[in-house]
């Protein structure tokens, strides 16, 4: 995958086939017959899959990789080999070599002349009291693997951008000194890496479009970093400029969007329309990268146990106060309680509701202790012992059971030297890959002026979600909401109104957390960085939403006062 002699090397076509672990099992036979591709990619790592994988490799030491992909590669190999089609995947997890030895395996046993690397080095000495220990590594071995002549290139923990930046720097030539063009892949990178998140998956105006069945996202990236992100013809979902803008801002958060390959400058993008299903990503800015890299720890936290207590009809709050008596009087009984003890009410119930289940709320315990004994028979006791002599209408959604661990999820820094980025080539040649030379300390950008105000006039007391579109996810025990709006009015109204004080205002659980706000105008968009909002991250499942999902659209749940100039036409929203 190199220019060669052309000046002006066709543009790449790199298709995404995984956003997770357990994502579509057909999405790489269809990604591989659906159109034309030069590379298909897989993200199969989310910081709750390495413990997974971690607590796996106890069992047995041979695996600690996507299984996964493996059984997609069964039909997958042979289409790629036909269509000349590279693939690059994460997949090799915590062992990246014994997947690699396993594709061989498959190669030989269905028939496939594949040639086949890896990427190593990613893995970190693990201290005592953890499962895992990786550093997330940048494309530059991904690279290596391409340009030795691999067709298959599976990786351990490495960004989710690389996935694209190496393919991309093998195709173009690109070197570590290239920012912008790597900066411009990165981009692209980042709305493939969730699959059809980018095609309209998890899309604040999914009513707009028919997205039963998204299909998966492709980028055509040039030699200058510019990008164009599209799907193939004739699968479901949409491409427009809210389905990418809504994908850039998922996970991030500042304007300097840092890796190991480069600095990507966020409030440099521009987004146009290049034709249907198509947008254009260009002028993207790159800066060296910082000379730490990151790294993902992750350990067993202890033990947790849940029950449900359903609460139906009248005297809600009432009953609600009997069975949280009664449960702290049976764990003082037993002369102990678990360390920790959550109680969350959630008014499902309807008066004069027309079915039981309607007529119901729903009372969530959850308890945590480092002794599985604490979450274990002192919570079912307590909990099931009460059938008889508690509130009217008792019952719960399922008994609790003895318990299970939960994990956790820990981000650190380490010096990029302390990584030892190999690239395993189809030869068996090992080839080390150095750390950049330039790097940048990681700083804050000026806050950029915000818009002239709106002359709101007349104002109605709406939804949020009537006038911006909103996704929001997890690092670590860290949230992001990112929200956007659609027109330049809108945008100058809302630069103004979504402060970091009415952000809290409008989600009461962030008031006592530090939120931070990033202005984006380019996107006409704001980001914001809830910290400490999901505890110690998915894994320890420290909240209702873990890795808080749902976040951006219970803000656009919530009412304000919008001028009536920006809501003219919009639709009806149903509660």
């Amino acid at each position: 995958m190199s220019p060669g002699a052309d000046a002006q090397p066709r543009p790449l076509r790199i298709g995404n086939a995984s956003g997770f672990y357990g994502d579509r099992f057909d999405a790489v036979r269809e990604m591989l017959t659906g159109g034309p591709l030069d590379v298909l990619t897989g993200d199969y790592l989310a910081e709750l899959t390495m413990l997974i994988l971690g607590r796996g490799r106890l069992k047995d030491p041979s695996r600690g990789y996507a299984t996964t992909f493996l059984r997609q590669l069964e039909e997958g190999l042979g289409l790629a080999h036909e269509r000349g089609v590279r693939i690059v995947a994460n997949a090799g997890g915590l062992n990246p070599a014994g997947l690699a030895d396993a594709v061989r395996e498959l190669a030989e046993r269905v028939g496939v002349p594949v040639r086949v690397a890896h990427v190593e080095g990613d893995g970190l000495p693990v201290p005592d009291g953890y499962l895992t220990a990786n550093a997330y590594l940048g494309g530059a071995g991904i690279a290596a693997c391409l340009r030795a002549g691999a067709d298959v290139v599976v990786t351990g923990r490495v960004t989710d951008a690389a996935l694209v930046t190496g393919p991309a720097a093998a195709h173009f030539g690109w070197g570590p000194e290239d920012h912008d063009a790597l900066a411009g892949a990165v981009v692209a990178g980042h709305v493939l890496e969730c699959g059809t998140q980018a095609t309209g998956g998890n899309y604040s105006f999914f009513r707009d479009h028919d997205i039963r069945r998204p299909g998966f996202p492709v980028a055509e990236i040039h030699a200058d970093g510019t990008s164009v992100i599209t799907k193939h013809d004739g699968t479901g979902g949409v491409v427009d400029l809210g389905t990418v803008t809504a994908q850039l801002l998922y996970e991030t958060g500042g304007a300097r969007y840092a890796g190991p390959d480069v600095t990507a400058r966020l409030d440099t993008v521009r987004l146009a329309s290049d034709g249907p299903d198509r947008v254009r990503i260009s002028g993207v800015r790159g800066e060296a990268p910082p000379p730490t890299l990151k790294a993902g720890l992750t350990r067993l936290g202890g033990w947790r146990n849940e029950v449900v207590f359903v609460l139906t009809g009248l005297d809600i709050e009432a009953k609600e106060r009997l069975v949280r008596d009664q449960i702290a009087d049976a764990f003082a009984r037993a002369g102990r309680q678990p360390a920790e003890v959550r109680w969350e009410l959630a008014r499902t119930d309807r008066a004069d509701a027309a079915t039981e289940e309607t007529a119901s709320a729903l009372l969530r315990l959850v308890v945590r202790d480092q002794d599985p004994d604490a979450v274990g028979r002192a919570l079912s006791g307590a909990a099931i012992e009460l059938a008889l002599g508690s509130y009217p209408g008792f019952h719960v959604t399922a008994p609790p059971g003895k318990g299970a661990p939960y994990g956790v999820f820990e981000a650190r820094y380490v010096p990029a030297e302390e990584a030892g980025h190999v690239a395993v080539l189809p030869d068996g040649t090992r080839q080390a890959l150095d750390p950049p030379v330039r790097t940048r300390l990681l700083t804050d950008t000026e806050q950029p002026p915000l818009p002239q105000p709106l002359d709101a006039g007349p104002t109605r007391n709406a939804p949020l979600g009537l006038l911006a579109g909103a996704r929001s996810g997890d690092k670590g025990g860290d949230a992001n909401v990112g929200v956007w709006v659609r027109t330049d009015a809108a945008w100058r109204w809302l630069a103004h109104e979504l402060t970091v004080d009415r952000f809290r205002e409008l989600l009461p659980e962030t008031a006592p957390l530090t939120v931070v706000r990033h202005v984006l105008p380019n996107l006409r968009a704001l980001n914001f960085t809830v910290h400490g909002l999901l505890g110690e991250g998915v894994a320890a499942q420290h909240r209702f939403d873990p890795q808080g999902k749902a976040l951006g659209e219970w803000l656009r749940s919530r009412r304000l006062e919008i001028p009536e100039a920006l809501l003219a036409g919009s639709p009806e929203v149903h509660a």
